[in-house]
Parts: C-alpha cells; structure tokens; sequence
C-alpha cells in the first residue's frame, strides 16, 4: 500500500515544483536566479499584504473598544512616525459642511448632500489613517504622496457606506513629502525670435502627456515684465489656431497683471477629465500689446472675448515656465490605484492635492514635473543658416561621415562576401568519399595574416595525410588587417563531415622567423576540455566578438564576415541611435545650462583638472542613455533578425515584418544567447546543405578533370641555418623599417616646430627689440646699465636718470 502512495505523492510534489516554476519563472526565463528573485518577491508581497490585513484587523479592534468609552466631543489619536490614527464621535447632524483637519495640513471637506447609509439617527464615529507613503504596488505616480483614508463607522465598529453627490462631491486635501524638489524654471528667450520670417502668432510648445491613467496639467508661467498680459490657448493632439479666419482651440485664458499670485506668477490648470485619451498637448502663448492689455485687462473689462489679430507675435520680454502634471487615486479591493470618478481640484500646488470624491477609501495623490517642452517657435524663427551656423555645420559634417562610412562599409562588405565559402584544396583525390572540413583562425594581432604559403600535416590513430597546402587560386587566405611573411595562427578546428565531430587546436602563437619563440613549425595536439577553458584562449574569444561584433561603432570596422548584420546597416544603425540621443539631449538642454552655471561655482560638483561635472549633468546623461537604451536593442535585434529577401506576397511580407518585431521584442525582454561558441558557429551551420540558393553561385569549377589530383611538388623544408640566415635577414628588414619611421616623426616634428616658430616672423621686430635695450637697459652707458646693478642704489639712480627720462615718447 505504501509503495503506490508513495509513488503518487512523489508526482504530486514534482508537479506542484514544476507548478511554481512556471509561476517565479520570467517569460522563457528559467535560470535559478530569476526564479529565487521573483520567489522573493511574491512572499514580500505576501507578507505586506499579511501584515496590513494584521494591520486593519488592529485598528478596528481598537476602534470598536475605544467607541464604547469615548463620548461626542472626545477623541482617540495614535501618532507615531510610521502611521496617524485618530477616532472620534460625531453626530449626524454636525457632519454636515464638516471640516476635518488632520497632521500635515491633510484635510476632508464633508459636504452638506449625502447619502449615510446608517440606522443610527444619533451619533457615528469618524476615522482617519495618514501613511507617510502611498502603499502597494509599483506605481511611481504615488511616491511623492502621502496615503489618507476616511471612514464612518458605528457604534459596533462595522463601516458604514457614504455616498455624496457629482455636483456636490467630498474635497480632500493631500498633502506631499514636504521635502520634495521642485526643479527651477526654463527661461523662454523669446525675444531673440524672429518671428516675422515664419509669421507665427503665437509661441507655441509641445508635451507628451501619455499615461496609463488621466492626469491634470498645471502651468506656471513667470514673466520678467509683471506689467506684461498674455494670451494663452491651447489643443489637444494638434496645433491650435486662431486668427481672424479660423479658430481651432480646446480652450484659452488671458493672464493680465492682477491676476498675479503673491510670488509673481501665472497659474493655470486642466483637470483630468478634459485629458483623458489623449497623449499630447499643444499651446501657444502671445504677448498682449499696450492697447490690448488696456482693452482686456481693465476692471471693467471682460475676457470672455477672445483677442484676435493677424499680426506675429512680439515679445518685448522673456518668460520662465514650469509644466508638472497631478493626478488623484484611490485604492481599490484589489490593491490596485485607479482614479475613475475623482476630480483634480483648483488647490492643487507642488506640496499638496486637492482631489475631489463622491465616496470614501484610500487615497493619494500624484506629481511629477515634465522637462522642458520643445519650443516649435523658436525651431521655425531660428532655422536660417546665419543664426544656426553650429547645428547645420554639425549636421552637415555628420552627414558627410556618414555617407564616407557607408562608401567603406559597402566597399568591406563586398570584400568580406569574397571571404565567404568554402574553399576546396587543390590537391584533393575527387575520388575520396570520406570529408573533413578545416577552420582555420588568425588572431588578432597586428600583420597577422600572413603571404606565406602554409603546408600541413593532419594525423589521426590509424592514419596521416601527406603534405598538404593551404591555398586558393581566386582569393588570398589567411588574412587580417595587415599581412607578412609571418602569421600569428589562433585555432584550427577539424570537423568530420560524417559524424559532424569537432577536434580543437589551439595555438595562440606566432609562425615567425623573429617573434615568440622563432619557430616556423609546429605541432598541436587536440585540446581537452580544460585547455578549451584557460582564461588566456577564453578570453581571447569573447574579447574578439565584444569588440569586432558586439559593439556597434567598432564593428563597423571588424564585423565577423560571416554574420548576416552588414557593415552597411551596423552603419546606419550607429547613426540612427546618434541622432536619437541628440533628440533626447534637446529636452535637457535647459537644465544642462544650469548644471554648467552650478558647476562654475563648484558647489558638489566633480573637478578633474579645470574640467567640472555638476551631479546634474550626471543625471542627465544617466537618462539619455536610459532613454536610448530600448530603440537601441530594438533596432539591433531587428537588423540581426532579418534575412535576404526573397520573392512573397505583399500579404506574406508584410506577415513576416510584423513577425520579425515581434520576435525582436521578445528576444530583448526574455532571451539570452547561451551559446558560447559564437565564433564557430558563424562559419558552421550543423545543418549543412549542399544545394545552392538562388542568389548564390559556385566559386570553384565542379568540372569533372580527373580521377587523380596532379602529384603534389617536392617542398624544401628549411633547414636549421636557412632559418637563422632568414632571421637575420628578417630583423635587419625590421630594423631598417624602424629607422625610416623614425626619421619620417622626427622630420616631421621638424616641420612642425619650424612651422610654429618661423610663420609669425615680424620684419621690424629686430628693431623694436634694439630700441627697447638701448633706452631701457643703456648697455652702452657706463653710469646707467641696467645689466650691471649690483645695489638698490644703484637701481634707483636707473630707475631716476635712465628709465623716467625715456618712458615719454620721442620723436
């Protein structure tokens, strides 16, 4: 009986084991790692959820014992760093128009319409919770804010349901970390616009505000003129327009001098319910003129007409802005924040959220503040060569080394198509049945490839070849940047056609006459697994493939001939992803401006030498580089994804297109590559096939000659004093070429110096240095030389009879 009970509960634990496997597991990511981090975060979470329930649990404990002793007009607090508790007794009719203030200027505006849902008519009690933070989840929104909840409850400690009305909803007051940052302001210099090449009439200024839920704008607008008035109108998705013939606006206001606050700004603000399903805002902002500030900002003026005009704006000052956006949520069953039917309220500011509800739960409030929004204006005033001499001159050099860089990819690629193929020994017997193939691998070393002609000899158990050349009359072999009578050989693999086995031998050395250890002959044994895993031949292998395939910009140089990602599109995607962190770069160019101004006064900045890095400009650069990193992969993966085109359907390629994006985000977010044999696996397809594709063709003739390859030439192998008489040959070649650099820097450093001594020559200097020493030093004086004071007394009687009598100017 305990046998197949025993059985079955072995397959019970492997499937609860796979079970939670799938479940900690990340996508296609099943590495220990990732599975004990997501497992570590689940029972976090768990236990967050345990002890808040532990937590609410106690509090309504508490609130059910203290409703029995405390009376109307008393109260209960609990106020500690972590949590504010307060429970007190009210009656029914008091808790209308109520005006609850707590710790942190926290704050609930009970309404005189409402709905209690209660069958006391006497007395209920009223809770409120205050969290120095926002709980659950990872929604960033909520991080700055504090977490406030209100409740009723009975005189049994149950809840009870409040319900208030749309037109007459609960306002709460929630208030932020009060030591939140609030970034300074951009300044708008609009009054080095031009606006009268593009006949803009208003300023007009772009921001993104997508989110997964509807946020308020608020705008704070800070002129350096406080007698200035302003027209602001803005639309959702496009560009507003008005004029005297069309008006395309989502709304507008004008900002007249007594509108201003006690700090000397402008605020205006768009709930939430007006941003909802958008994902961008465009407003303009145009500089009343005399007659129209006095028209529309009188006291007896009224703004709700709008003032139009046809004419460019003109602005006689600059502005600051400042755009952050607000937002207010509540914590569902769930755990889950959602906003649906709350209102951003007026009183909203950097330290506090006015949210407006027609129920009670949990809440908090969200702020962040936007970068600096992209000034269309200033773009389209300003994109005459004359006032942007830098940026055309940046864009035009970039785009010449590009176009310089596409010229060489393409001439490398074509080159590094010829590397491509098989190439068939020449003294191969056609009638042979049995194959091997022979990888061979030059290092990287400078003049690695080699013009030599390279014989070798593959022995097995039973068996050995004859002299064998490596050689192939329609392309040179054995090439690196740079070749010599030398090479520096990395591995050869041999791999068996048949049984498809791979043998190593690695060298790692030189074939040379006067490097390493001056050997031209060598013998390689096959590797072990230990010796495939030493740091120095490891190391060369990742260092080859981080560098010629792995980084972007390099490998535009050394690309692997072999991989499909070509010279030409690693080109393009450097200068894409280029462009895009240019882009980025704008919307920080403000605060960058800061950073530098900060840093002069070198106050927490990072000096190196007269060099000065403000923590500003660090963060910024962190950004860009965070911004950039997704196109970036995207756009790799994308290009390492595709393959030479072939002729589909219009329906199948655009199928496959949106198939290879998909793929592409997929590998970024959940694959790795665990292939360590990179390097091999781009010259050996495991599956290989014989039968050619239709773009290829066959580099070697199959023409069937005979049944025998000719008898391979006698080969003179070289004996012990050839090779020293070729050393020494060798090294005095080496030598020699030494000296001739040497003398072409020297001759060179020459010029250099002769140049920058001798091209500013001044034919009258001669003279002007004559008659300086003449009437300043009088050398020829013996009572008054300058070069010969020996006493202070001396240099006075100088300084009296020879230098005041010649300081005046003489004819």
């Amino acid at each position: 009986m305990n046998g197949p009970l025993q059985g079955r509960t072995e397959i019970v634990f492997e499937f609860l084991f796979l079970f939670f496997e799938d479940l900690f597991s990340d996508g296609n990511d099943f590495s220990t790692e990732t599975i004990e981090k997501n497992r570590n975060i689940y029972y976090q979470k768990q236990l967050a959820n345990q002890i808040n329930n532990q937590v609410t649990k106690m509090i309504s404990l508490l609130t059910s014992t203290l409703n029995i002793q405390l009376n109307i007009g008393q109260s209960s607090l609990v106020n500690t760093s972590q949590t504010f508790v307060s429970l007190e007794p009210i009656s029914i009719q008091s808790l209308k128009n109520k005006v609850i203030k707590q710790v942190e200027n926290t704050q609930f505006n009970i309404p005189s319409d409402f709905i209690l849902n209660t069958t006391s008519n006497y007395s209920i009690s009223l809770r409120t919770k205050i969290d120095p933070l926002a709980s659950y989840g990872n929604f960033p929104n909520t991080n700055l804010s504090r977490s406030v909840s209100l409740s009723f409850v009975d005189q049994n400690g149950n809840e009870i349901s409040f319900k208030a009305s749309q037109n007459n909803p609960i306002q709460l007051i929630i208030p932020r970390d009060p030591n939140v940052i609030i970034p300074s302001m951009y300044l708008q210099n609009m009054t080095s616009i031009n606006s009268t090449n593009n006949n803009l009439l208003f300023n007009y200024l772009y921001i993104n505000i997508t989110s997964s839920l509807p946020i308020s704008i608020h705008f704070e607008i800070h002129s350096l003129n406080q007698s200035l008035a302003y027209l602001f109108i803005y639309k959702f998705d496009q560009t507003p327009l008005l004029n005297s013939s069309i008006s395309i606006i989502d709304g507008w206001t004008i900002f007249c001098p007594f509108n201003l606050t006690s700090d000397d700004i402008y605020r205006y603000f768009i709930d939430n319910q007006q941003t909802s399903g958008h994902q961008s805002l465009i407003f303009g902002i145009r500089e009343l003129n005399s007659t129209e500030t006095d028209n529309y900002c009188s006291q007896n003026s009224s703004i709700n007409i709008l003032p139009i005009t046809d004419q460019p704006f003109n602005f006689t000052s600059n502005y600051e802005l400042r755009i952050y956006t607000s937002d207010c949520y509540y914590l569902d069953e769930n755990n889950i924040w959602k906003s649906d039917g709350l209102i951003v309220g007026s009183l909203t500011n950097h330290y506090q959220t006015e949210c407006l509800s027609t129920h009670l739960t949990t809440f908090a409030g969200g702020f962040i503040v936007l970068p600096a929004p992209i000034n269309w204006s200033y773009v389209f005033a300003n994109a005459d060569f004359m006032k942007n001499k830098t940026v055309y001159l940046t864009m035009i050099l970039t785009s010449i080394i590009y176009i310089i860089l596409m010229i060489y990819a393409r001439f490398k690629d074509k080159k590094d198509f010829e590397k491509l193929g098989v190439t068939p020994l020449a003294d191969n017997n056609k009638s042979d049945q049995y194959y091997y193939q022979i990888l061979v691998f030059t290092g990287q070393r400078t003049n690695a490839g080699t013009d030599s002609k390279v014989y070798f000899v593959l022995s097995g158990d039973d068996d050995q070849t004859q002299i064998r050349l490596f050689s192939d009359p329609h392309r040179k072999i054995l090439q690196r940047e740079g070749s010599s009578a030398s090479w520096y050989l990395k591995h050869i693999i041999v791999r068996d056609l048949q049984t498809k086995d791979k043998s190593y031998f690695i060298c790692l050395k030189w074939f040379a006459v006067e490097k390493d250890d001056k050997r031209i002959e060598r013998t390689l044994p096959i590797a072990n697994e230990a010796e495939k895993q030493e740091f120095s031949y490891v190391l060369s292998k990742k260092a080859y493939h981080s560098v010629s395939d792995g980084h972007l910009w390099f490998s535009i140089f050394s690309r692997p001939p072999s991989n499909k990602f070509t010279c030409v599109q690693r080109c393009t995607c450097c200068f894409v992803l280029f462009f895009i962190s240019m882009l980025i770069n704008i919307m920080y160019y403000d605060l960058s401006n800061e950073a530098n101004t900060s840093s002069e006064t070198h106050n927490g900045t990072l000096s190196i030498g007269p060099c000065y890095i403000a923590p500003q400009q660090i963060g910024i650069g962190i950004m860009v580089e965070l911004f950039t990193l997704i196109p970036s992969l995207l756009i790799v993966r994308l290009f390492r994804r595709i393959r030479p085109r072939r002729q589909i359907s219009p329906l199948r390629e655009a199928l496959y297109k949106i198939r290879i994006i998909c793929l592409s985000i997929f590998f970024i977010l959940f694959c790795r590559n665990s292939n360590d044999e990179k390097e091999t696996s781009e010259y050996i397809n495991e599956d290989d096939d014989l039968n050619l594709s239709d773009d290829e063709d066959y580099l070697h003739s199959l023409k069937y000659q005979s049944l025998f390859s000719p008898p391979l030439k006698s080969i003179n192998r070289l004996n012990e004093n050839e090779i020293v008489y070729a050393r020494d040959q060798r090294l005095k070649e080496l030598q020699m070429w030494t000296i001739i650099r040497q003398f072409l820097i020297h001759f060179i450093f020459a010029i250099l110096v002769f140049l920058i001594t001798y091209s500013n020559r001044e034919q009258n200097s001669f003279y002007q240095v004559n008659h300086l020493r003449s009437y300043f030093l009088n050398e020829r004086q013996t009572t008054a030389d300058y070069t010969k004071i020996n006493t202070i007394d001396e240099y006075w009687y100088w300084l009296e009879n020879s230098f005041v009598d010649n300081i005046r100017a003489q004819q």
